[in-house]
């Protein structure tokens, strides 16, 4: 690492805790929820124009349907052509539109708040101004990308391959989800898996006729038990039906029911196997004249443990800069299950600090954007 170019990205990150709150601002107050297209656009477009603003080379790859890519590039030195460094992050969220309207961004005793702003547009925020701290100030051996989706909060479906085929061609990954409340990194992830299913019944009236009908709810309630039944603690694995729906009326035995369920597990689980389990329980005859069937199934990849050598490097950073931290497991799913799957080595979680994600909670802590962003420029200065 050249101490030069070091000291000069530290400096000016140093200096730049207003303007990361600024734009951190700017972006939250942008509803931007998946399949929010507009909206995804729209963050994209003002990360673009901050990044253009300082030099950064920066490209829009439209996703219809879910909104744009954004893929930027600081240079390396010399000829810049090695294997790049890649800044991870996503711009979707998981609320509806008019959320921003409804509860903005604001600011209470150093923590932010708004709907995204710890996850992830924090580490948006962050990435952007480690790229530019590098374009300004250089020293870095490899080019260093930045490659932010739009599809991550509902399984990365329509970026998967490219999230994948960016990374492959990659000498590390930071994905700046949430740093954990204890300032911890992310060094391995469950995978996760959402299953969409209906079930088919009779209809029938309730009271007149009760029993030539087949309740499709009830046969969904066997079923919700029978899958719950395959959480497996020790074994990493955790099954949940967090939405139903169904029926028409309170006095028709009901002819339709729908559910969701999510499936987390880890790198050691046999997923075909489980993906089997699963389906034979919606497909079962759980009630006789029922049926069940698989409608939409995503899943996303754990992510595999962060090498040692990346962790420590991470380490020494922050060391010299005053604060320790060490890795931890999480049972939440990101876009680092993807890239870590094809063998490139990828350190999560190394956004700003944050907590109660996917809540009216949600917050970030502003004091960590500047250090933070300052240990992964030194990680990014130290590899070759």
């Amino acid at each position: 690492m050249h101490a030069q170019a070091a000291s000069g990205v530290i400096d000016w990150l140093g200096g730049q805790q207003a303007e990361m709150q600024a734009l951190l601002q700017r972006i939250v107050d942008i509803d931007s929820g998946s399949r929010q297209e507009a909206g995804v656009t729209a963050v994209a477009q003002v990360l673009r124009a901050h990044l253009e603003a300082a030099g950064i080379a920066v490209t829009l790859h439209a996703v219809p349907g879910f909104g744009v890519c954004l893929d930027a590039l600081v240079p390396g030195a010399g000829d810049g052509d090695g294997a790049p460094v890649l800044l991870m992050g996503h711009m979707d969220t998981v609320f509806p539109a008019g959320t921003a309207a409804r509860r903005p961004f604001r600011v209470e005793d150093g923590l932010a708040y708004g709907p995204g702003v710890a996850d992830m547009k924090s580490g948006l925020v962050m990435n952007v101004f480690v790229a530019e701290a590098l374009a300004r100030c250089g020293g870095n051996a490899l080019p260093v990308r930045l490659f932010f989706s739009c599809d991550e909060e509902i399984g990365s479906g329509a970026t998967r391959e490219r999230i994948m085929d960016v990374a492959r061609g990659a000498r590390a990954v930071f994905n700046a989800e949430p740093g954990r409340v204890s300032g911890n990194l992310v060094t391995e992830r469950k995978g996760s898996m959402v299953v969409e299913f209906e079930v088919e019944g009779v209809a029938a009236h309730a009271g007149v006729n009760h029993a030539q009908g087949a309740s499709a709810i009830d046969a969904l309630a066997r079923k919700i038990l029978a899958l719950h039944a395959l959480t497996d603690a020790e074994q990493g694995i955790t099954t949940n039906v967090g939405c139903v729906k169904g029926g028409i009326v309170p006095n028709m035995v009901a002819p339709l029911a729908q559910a969701e369920l999510d499936v987390r597990f880890t790198a050691d689980t046999d997923i075909e196997a489980l993906v089997e389990q699963v389906r034979a329980i919606i497909e079962a005859e759980s009630l006789p004249r029922t049926k069940g069937r698989i409608t939409e199934m995503r899943r996303t990849r754990p992510m595999t443990q962060t090498p040692a050598d990346l962790l420590a490097l991470y380490q020494r950073g922050a060391q010299h800069l005053g604060f320790s931290v060490d890795g931890e497991f999480t049972g939440g799913a990101a876009d680092s299950g993807l890239t870590s799957s094809v063998g490139t080595p990828t350190l999560c979680g190394t956004g700003p600090v944050g907590g109660h994600a996917h809540t009216v909670r949600e917050y970030s802590e502003l004091a960590t954007f500047v250090p933070r962003a300052q240990a992964v420029a030194l990680a990014i200065l130290a590899l070759r």
